[in-house]
């Protein structure tokens, strides 16, 4: 079984939400997943990128809007591959899949942003699609949702525990990180 890290939507975007003061959960992802694509590249793995991109010029991931760029966490190396989407899955608007079946990547460890949007049509997307999932729990970034009255931990909570219930495997970083250096 051939496993990668898929960093989705760790966009300066983000980074503006976190700094503005807006409710979130785990404030260590991105030094979480710095660590696991360095582990992963150490080990020979794949790092595969995807980024929102919206045509509107207005947007904040417009690419040339400031929120489009990449946090210093997800900036990919130049043999990586970088899936721009237009789609809250990374499945519906890209070549992902066709790039993991050429590739023979079966599995796919899943870090980034945000929890209750990309990052969980990402992970049922590609559940439907046979592909074995596995979240990183506190590399994965969650913000409130102030229109439905709903904290980031809640909305985090909820999103994991039915990701987890279906889906994927739910661990933490340590525990890939280890499981690298076991299996390779």
């Amino acid at each position: 079984m051939n496993t990668a890290l898929i960093i989705i939507d760790m966009q300066t975007l983000m980074q503006h939400r976190i700094d503005s003061g807006r409710d979130h959960v785990n404030p260590d992802t991105p030094s979480h997943i710095k660590r696991l694509a360095t582990a992963f590249r150490d080990a020979g793995k794949p790092v595969i990128h995807v980024r929102h991109q919206d045509d509107d010029v207005a947007s904040p991931l417009h690419p040339t809007a400031p929120g489009f760029e990449p946090m210093p966490c997800a900036e990919g190396h130049e043999s990586e591959p970088v899936f721009l989407k237009k789609s809250s899955s990374a499945f519906a608007t890209t070549t992902l899949e066709e790039y993991l079946r050429k590739e023979d990547i079966t599995q796919l460890v899943v870090t980034g942003a945000v929890a209750g949007f990309c990052v969980n049509s990402t992970v049922r997307a590609g559940a439907d699609l046979g592909f074995k999932m596995t979240v990183v729990k506190d590399a994965v970034l969650g913000f409130d949702l102030p229109s439905a009255n709903l904290s980031a931990r809640e909305i985090f909570d909820v999103t994991v525990g039915l990701l987890e219930a279906d889906f994927a495997a739910v661990v933490d970083s340590d525990t890939v990180l280890t499981s690298i250096q076991v299996n390779g």
